[in-house]
């Protein structure tokens, strides 16, 4: 492996909250990771008792969480710490979301169960893959926007307020406010 980052001093943690490419090998990553990793599972577990002695659990995992949203485990994310959520939306079971970069929900949205938030990227070319690189783009869902389950939403990737994004869709670029979008890729069939 050469060397990706001769004559840059920062830490792959701090190429990564910057969005420039990185390798995940730095201890702070991992550190955040499992810390995530116990706090999801402690949230599912504390859910599975009392969902509203489980709320302080998830307000810890996730950086900014809105009064009245509601998320059902299981969830799993990188981080948590990195993504927001709005004012009385709902998340549906089995939500990822790999928030490398900031995961932005907006307020009083519907997401179906097993969606795919996914800010990741990775390089084309063969030989930085090899190399372990990696970046990653924000993602930034609107207000009062419905996801329906399965949706996988890609690095980059925003959705205007009051769009409704289709079962099974990927969303592999923007998505204006007050439409329709359905498929793979999604594509905007209809306006609200």
């Amino acid at each position: 492996m050469s060397d990706c980052f001769e004559g840059d001093s920062r830490t792959n943690h701090e190429r990564m909250l910057a969005g420039d490419l990185y390798i995940a090998d730095d201890p702070d990553i991992a550190t955040s990771q499992q810390r995530a990793v116990r706090l999801a599972a402690r949230y599912q577990a504390a859910y599975a008792e009392d969902t509203e002695a489980a709320r302080p659990v998830l307000a810890e995992l996730i950086g900014d969480l809105g009064a009245g949203a509601h998320i059902r485990p299981p969830l799993f994310v990188d981080y948590g710490t990195h993504i927001t959520v709005g004012r009385d939306t709902f998340i549906n079971y089995n939500l990822t979301a790999l928030d490398v970069a900031p995961i932005t929900i907006g307020r009083d949205c519907q997401i179906g169960p097993s969606v795919q938030l996914l800010t990741p990227t990775h390089p084309v070319e063969p030989q930085p893959r090899r190399d372990k690189l990696e970046a990653a783009k924000p993602i930034t869902i609107g207000d009062n926007v419905w996801l329906g389950g399965g949706a996988i939403v890609l690095a980059g990737v925003s959705i205007g307020d009051n769009s409704v994004i289709g079962a099974g869709a990927v969303v592999t670029k923007d998505i204006p406010a007050n439409v329709v979008a359905v498929g793979n890729p999604a594509r905007v069939i209809r306006s609200i």
